[in-house]
């Protein structure tokens, strides 16, 4: 995450400044790079982990993991895109305000999906009527051995 947010405020600092010289411009293409090639691996993991085995085996508990999770999945997109661009591999015809203007809305799409993932990802899946199963519900009551000794 401290990348990603690297990525977001040195953003800010060109589409205000427009200075694409410097170490901030410089530190802003890093931590584009990094930040990318790192999510590959995220969404990676995520997908083979998680989202695979969880669907396969009908364990999702409501919708809100599922938001949670493919949130947090879209989210890394536009930062792989953003370190694509950065390595030449995309967007080659577009002139430096071009890839700015890409790079922006990519930030802008990978904080709101972010957020809505840590969002929906706080959220007791209860709300929307998921019930634990009874094995995994913890028990209050102390067992009767136990309670004589608690006078």
């Amino acid at each position: 995450m401290v990348l990603a947010e690297t990525l977001a405020i040195t953003e800010f600092y060109l589409l205000f400044t427009r200075k694409f010289e410097g170490p901030i411009f410089y530190l802003n293409k890093l931590s584009g790079i990094v930040v990318g090639l790192y999510f590959i691996g995220i969404i990676t993991y995520i997908m083979t982990n998680a989202v695979i085995p969880i669907t396969k085996a009908g364990e999702w508990r409501t919708a809100i993991d599922v938001i949670a999770v493919g949130c947090y999945v879209i989210a890394g997109l536009p930062l792989v895109w953003i370190a694509l661009q950065e390595l030449g591999l995309v967007n080659k015809g577009l002139d430096q305000m071009g890839r700015l203007r890409i790079h922006a809305i990519c930030v802008a799409l990978f904080l709101i999906f972010g957020h809505v993932a840590m969002i929906s990802g706080m959220l007791d899946p209860a709300i929307l009527g998921y019930q634990a199963p009874h094995s995994m519900e913890i028990n209050h009551e102390m067992p009767s051995e136990h309670a004589g000794h608690m006078k």
